[in-house]
C-alpha cells in the first residue's frame, strides 16, 4: 500500500443566506478537488449558510435549510469517493451548534460541533451558538427524516471525536480552536490524529496574515503532522472581508497556499503528504511520553482509504515540496482587498456603480483609487477568462454586445463616478484641478459643480427667518456661526452627492440601471476624533477607508503612484490635508491637524492605545509619558515625538474630551469595510455609550494631573541636582 495522500483545500466566495449559490460552489470545490486526485475535501465554516448570517442563525428556516442543500451534496453521486468535511449549524437538544458535517459517499460519519467560540472585535458566536465544552465526550445526534433516508440510520455521532480510516486519522478544529492557548490539535496530535483539518471564517486586517502562518507552522512544527486550513473568501453581506488564503502545512514546512484576494468564487488548492514523514517527525521520546497521558478519542472507523493500493510511483504521484509563504505589503493589501470588497458588494447589491464626491484631498482620492483598483482586478479577471466575472460586468456595464472593456479605465468609465462640489471663497484652484486630473487619468466620469446657490439658500434662511447674519471665524464671526456655515456646504455636499448618484445613470442614457452607491471616503483618525459634520459627505452607503489611518493611505497612493502609473497622485502626497469650508485669505488657509490639534500620526497612536491596548485616559498618559518622553533613550533617533509631560497630559486630554463630546457622530458613521482593530465603528465593533461624563471632571484626568505633578517634581529636582 502507497504512503502518500493527496488533500484539497478551499477558498469559497460564499454569501450569507445563498442557500442554492454557496450549495453550487461547495459541489464545484468538491469536484476541483477530485479532479487534482485528492481524497479528502475542507471547506470554510458556516459554508452552506455563510458565515454572516448574525441574527438569521436563531431562526429556524435557516437550519431547515442547511439540511436541504447537505441532502443535494450527499444525493449528488459525483460528490462520491471522497471525504468531504462542510461546515453547517446544528439543532441538539435545543441548542445551536457551530458544526462540521464529514461526509463520505453519501452518508455522514460525524458531526463535529466548534468547542472554542469567537466573542471579541466583530464576532459574537455565543450570541448565535453554544460551545462543545465537553472535550472528547459524544453523544448521539437524531437525523431529520430527508437524512435518515440517505443514511439508513436514524441516529449518527456528534461530538469531539476523529475519523480512523485503514491509513491515518483525521481530527477538525473551527477557526478560533486554532487560536486558543490550548488548542484541540494538541491533544489530537498526541493521540494518534495525522491529518487536521481547519475551517475558517477569518477576516482580513492589515498585516494579520503573518500571525495565522505563524500559528499553523508552529502547530505542525511542535507536533508534526499535516495541517489543512480552509477559510471563506469575499464580501459574504457584511462590512469584514475574508481574505481566503486556504494553506495546507506538514512538519512545519508550507507545501500548499491558495491567494489572498481573488476574484474567483472557488479555488481549490491540493498537496501530496507522505504519511511516513509525519511518523518519522513525530519519533522523539519526550512526545512518546506524553502521548502515553493524552486524552483518548472516540475513532469513527471507515473502510475508506486515503492513499492508494497501488504503488505511488506508478500513479505518477510525488510528495509535495515545501514552498515560501507569500505575503503582501500593506500597501497591496489596501490595493487588492478592498478593490475586491467593493466588487462583491456592487455585483451583489444590484445598482450601477459608485459615487464619490472628489474633493481634491487624499482620503477622497485614496477613495477613487481604490475603486481603480477594483477597475484593474475586474479587467484581469476578464482577461483570463473568469466566467463569472464576465457575466457580472456585461450584466452591470453598458456593454450589451458581449464584448467586455478592453481597458479598466475603459471599465472605470462605466462604473465610477466623481464629483467636485466647490465653493467660490472656500475652495481652491489647485483641489479643483487635482480632482479633475485624477478623474482623467482613470477614466472616471467627472462633473464639475460648485455649490453656491444651495449654500446660500440655506444661508438665507437664517437671516431672514431670525434676522441675523453668521460669519465665518475670519470675518469676525464667532466659533458656533464659524461651525455653522462650515456644516452648512459639507451637508449640503452630501445632499449633492445623492442627488447626482440618483440620477447620472439616467442623464448617461443606462436606462433600468438603477442608481449609484456613494462612497464615504472618512478616515479613521477623523472618525476617531470626530472631525467631521454628522450627515455630510461622511454619510455614504459604504466607506473603502473608513478604519485605515492616514500615514498607510498616503503610503497606499505613494506605492499605487507607481505601481498604478498614476504620475498625479504626487500632488495629492504634497498637499496640506484641509476640509477648504473656510474662506481662503492671504493669511489663512484651513488646515485639519491644527483644527483637531493633533496630528494624524498622534491620532493612530491614540486609536492604538484605546482600542487594542484596551488604556483609558491615565493609562494611556502612563504609557505616553514614557514613550513620548524626552529624556527616554534614543529620542532624538527613533521617529516618535519628543514632548514634556505636560504637553503629552494636553494632548491625551484634549483627545479623550473630544472623542467624549463627538462620540454620538461614530453610531452612525457610514458602515466600512473593517481594516485596522482600532477602528472607531460603532456597527458591531466598537461597543461604548454614547453619553459621556464630561472628562475634564473625572477622576481619570485628575489621576494625571496628581501624576503630572509628581514628575514635574521629579525633573525639577534632577535640574537641581
Amino acid at each position: 500500500m502507497g504512503h502518500l495522500v493527496t488533500v484539497a483545500t478551499c477558498n469559497l466566495n460564499q454569501w450569507a443566506l445563498d442557500f442554492e449559490g454557496n450549495t453550487k460552489r461547495i459541489i464545484e470545490s468538491i469536484h476541483k478537488a477530485k479532479e487534482a486526485g485528492a481524497t479528502l475535501r475542507v471547506g470554510p465554516e458556516l459554508e452552506i449558510c455563510g458565515y454572516g448570517c448574525l441574527d438569521h442563525l436563531l431562526e429556524q428556516d435557516l437550519y431547515l435549510h442547511c439540511w436541504q442543500c447537505l441532502e443535494v451534496i450527499l444525493k449528488d453521486k459525483s460528490c462520491y469517493d471522497i471525504i468531504l468535511d462542510i461546515g453547517m449549524p446544528i439543532l441538539h437538544r435545543n441548542n445551536r451548534f457551530n458544526c462540521r458535517i464529514i461526509c463520505y459517499n453519501g452518508k455522514i460519519l460525524l458531526i463535529r460541533p466548534k468547542l472554542f467560540l469567537a466573542g471579541d472585535g466583530n464576532y459574537r458566536e455565543q450570541r448565535f451558538f453554544v460551545p462543545w465544552l465537553r472535550p472528547q465526550h459524544c453523544e448521539e445526534y437524531y437525523l431529520p427524516r430527508m437524512i435518515r433516508v440517505l443514511q439508513g440510520a436514524t441516529k449518527v455521532t456528534i461530538g469531539d471525536a476523529v475519523i480512523s480510516t485503514p491509513d491515518t486519522t483525521i481530527g477538525c478544529e473551527t477557526c478560533e480552536e486554532l487560536f486558543t492557548p490550548d488548542p484541540p490539535h494538541n491533544a489530537m496530535s498526541l493521540n494518534g490524529v495525522e491529518i487536521i483539518t481547519n475551517s475558517s471564517g477569518s477576516h482580513w486586517t492589515l498585516r494579520k496574515l503573518n500571525v495565522r502562518m505563524q500559528l499553523i507552522t508552529e502547530a505542525t512544527r511542535k507536533n508534526g503532522g499535516v495541517y489543512i486550513y480552509a477559510n471563506q473568501q469575499g464580501c459574504d453581506g457584511d462590512r469584514l472581508y475574508y481574505d481566503g488564503c486556504a494553506m495546507i502545512i506538514c512538519n512545519g514546512k508550507l507545501l500548499a497556499q491558495g491567494s489572498q484576494f481573488s476574484l474567483q468564487d472557488v479555488e481549490v488548492v491540493t498537496a501530496t503528504i507522505d504519511l511516513e514523514e509525519i511518523r518519522a517527525y513525530r519519533s522523539a521520546p519526550s512526545r512518546g511520553m506524553q502521548s502515553i497521558l493524552a486524552p483518548a478519542y472516540k475513532r469513527i472507523e471507515t473502510e475508506f482509504e486515503l492513499s492508494s493500493e497501488e504503488e505511488d510511483y506508478k500513479l505518477r504521484r510525488f510528495p509535495s515540496s515545501e514552498i515560501q509563504p507569500r505575503y503582501h505589503s500593506p500597501e497591496e493589501e489596501i490595493a487588492l482587498c478592498t478593490g475586491a470588497y467593493l466588487w462583491d458588494y456592487l455585483r451583489r447589491c444590484g445598482v450601477a456603480g459608485y459615487l464619490v464626491p472628489l474633493s481634491g484631498g487624499i482620503d477622497s482620492c485614496a477613495t477613487a483609487v481604490i475603486v481603480f483598483s477594483m477597475c484593474r482586478m475586474v479587467s484581469e479577471a476578464c482577461k483570463a477568462g473568469n466566467k463569472q466575472v464576465i457575466a457580472d460586468v456585461l450584466r452591470i456595464a453598458k456593454y450589451t454586445d458581449g464584448e467586455v472593456p478592453e481597458t479598466p479605465e475603459a471599465l472605470c468609465n462605466q462604473l465610477f463616478h466623481t464629483v467636485y462640489m466647490g465653493m467660490s471663497k472656500q475652495s481652491s484652484k489647485e483641489t479643483r484641478q487635482r480632482a479633475k486630473d485624477l478623474a482623467a487619468a482613470i477614466g472616471a466620469y467627472h462633473v464639475n459643480l460648485d455649490i453656491d446657490d444651495v449654500y446660500n439658500a440655506q444661508r438665507n434662511l437664517v437671516i431672514k427667518c431670525l434676522d441675523f447674519e453668521p460669519k465665518f471665524k475670519v470675518e469676525g464671526g464667532t466659533l458656533a456661526e464659524n461651525l455653522t456655515l462650515q456644516n452648512i456646504q459639507a451637508r449640503s455636499r452630501m445632499v449633492t452627492a445623492y442627488e447626482f448618484a440618483q440620477i447620472l445613470p439616467t442623464a448617461r442614457k443606462r436606462p433600468g440601471a438603477g442608481s449609484l452607491l456613494v462612497l464615504g471616503s472618512a478616515n479613521v483618525g477623523e472618525s476617531l476624533r470626530g472631525y467631521l459634520t454628522k450627515y455630510d459627505c461622511s454619510s455614504a452607503d459604504i466607506n473603502p477607508i473608513g478604519s485605515i489611518d492616514k500615514s498607510d493611505l498616503k503610503r497606499f497612493i505613494a506605492w499605487a503612484e507607481t505601481n498604478f502609473d498614476l504620475p498625479c497622485l504626487h500632488e495629492f502626497l504634497t498637499a496640506v490635508p484641509t476640509a477648504e469650508l473656510e474662506p481662503i485669505t492671504e493669511t489663512y488657509v484651513q488646515s485639519d491637524e491644527v483644527d483637531m490639534g493633533m496630528t494624524y500620526d498622534e491620532l493612530t497612536t491614540f486609536g492604538r492605545l484605546r482600542k487594542v491596548d484596551k488604556l483609558g485616559p491615565y493609562g494611556m498618559f502612563q504609557r505616553l509619558a514614557h514613550e513620548w518622553g524626552e529624556s527616554r533613550p534614543g529620542a532624538k533617533d527613533d521617529g516618535l515625538p519628543v514632548y514634556t509631560p505636560r504637553q503629552v497630559a494636553e494632548k491625551v486630554k484634549r483627545f479623550y474630551h473630544y472623542y467624549a463630546i463627538n462620540r454620538h457622530k461614530l453610531t452612525t458613521l457610514t458602515p466600512a469595510l473593517h481594516c485596522n482593530d482600532y477602528s472607531p465603528d460603532d456597527n458591531r465593533f466598537d461597543l461604548r455609550p454614547f453619553l459621556y461624563p464630561p472628562f475634564y471632571q473625572s477622576l481619570a484626568f485628575k489621576c494625571i494631573d496628581r501624576e503630572l505633578e509628581k514628575m514635574e517634581a521629579a525633573l525639577a529636582d534632577k535640574e537641581v541636582d
